[in-house]
């Protein structure tokens, strides 16, 4: 009989970068739930300490760390401590975004320093645990804005278009190590205190038009996204490597 593999991941250790709210908090708590040793990192305290009460709340634990992702520093901290608390890393999920909406410095700052350069500058470093690893991967979160673009959101659209071709250029260095490296691209995705919700209240045209571009009628939960990472991050997806999913409800067929 074929052994079948699963989602199980007892014994895995699994960072997620940028995971106190929205899709990185339904992450974190997937892998954990899924069996995994997981650690988080956010800029602030409170939000990961409501996390931690979530977790707590569902029999789970996690290891936390406040980091500014923007700062090499902070990575190399947040890196060492979670692989001590561990014991290693088998899966970095580079989820962090700056949101750089502003076609100005500040925009491009945020864009390009977060959304890109934290999952380069994390990629590389957590490079000595994930060589030591029988499963490694690295998954990077892009977003269909680096496919469809729009007026005023030029910086992340264009850092969440150079992420996806990192991951490409990764994919392929990495194959020797057996270091398979993939990204989702999610559509627009709503939740508490999101950008989403907070644009159904303040720019209720943009969220109705938005909503009227999604084929499946709604837009898309972050624990979607979740479901998507716990399948490219286990062996079931050990013959994916290089791949940018789409996880949008066919948002991007609509243009």
């Amino acid at each position: 009989m074929v052994e079948c593999p699963s989602l199980d991941y007892t014994g895995r250790r699994v960072l997620v970068a940028g995971g106190s709210k929205g899709i990185g908090r339904a992450m974190a708590l997937a892998f954990a739930a899924a069996g995994a040793r997981v650690s988080v990192c956010a800029r602030g305290e409170p939000g990961l300490a409501a996390l931690r009460d979530d977790a707590a709340a569902q029999g789970l634990s996690l290891h936390t760390a406040v980091a500014d992702l923007s700062r090499l520093a902070d990575i190399e901290h947040w890196l060492a401590s979670a692989a001590d608390a561990l014991g290693g890393i088998d899966v970095l999920i580079n989820n962090a975004t700056g949101y750089g909406m502003t076609d100005d410095e500040a925009g491009w700052e945020s864009s390009l320093g977060v959304d890109l350069m934290s999952a380069v500058r994390a990629s590389r470093l957590a490079l000595p645990w994930l060589k030591q690893s029988a499963e490694a991967c690295i998954l990077n979160l892009a977003s269909i804005a680096a496919q469809q673009p729009r007026p005023g959101a030029a910086p992340y659209g264009a850092a969440k278009a150079a992420l996806m071709h990192y991951t490409t250029s990764q994919a392929l260095a990495l194959a020797p190590h057996r270091i398979r490296v993939n990204a989702i691209a999610p559509g627009s995705i709503e939740f508490e205190d999101g950008l989403w919700a907070r644009r159904r209240e303040q720019d209720p045209d943009l969220y109705h038009g938005t909503l009227a571009k999604i084929p499946f009628g709604r837009f898309g939960q972050p624990q979607e996204i979740a479901d998507a990472a716990l399948f490219l991050c286990s062996p079931m997806a050990r013959w994916i490597t290089g791949h940018t999913l789409n996880v949008d409800g066919g948002q991007v067929l609509m243009g």
